[in-house]
């Protein structure tokens, strides 16, 4: 399935966002996900299935000032 990842299209055979997240080695627990412009909390990410041509936002948080 293609999938837009943060602004780049992307082939990935993942089905759910949390098989995503795991396929692109992201360590779940302080990220924030979005797709197509909607907040995914972490506990729905399991059950989040993804269609063909989704937009998904992965962002992490960063530390400095």
């Amino acid at each position: 399935m293609t999938l837009i990842i943060n602004g780049e299209e992307q082939k990935v055979a993942a089905k759910t966002l949390a098989d995503l997240l795991s396929a692109l080695d992201y360590d779940g627990e302080w990220l924030a996900t979005a797709v197509n412009g909607e907040l995914v909390h972490r506990e729905d990410r399991a059950d989040f299935t993804l269609g063909e041509r989704d937009r998904i936002e992965i962002l992490s948080p960063m530390q400095g000032g």
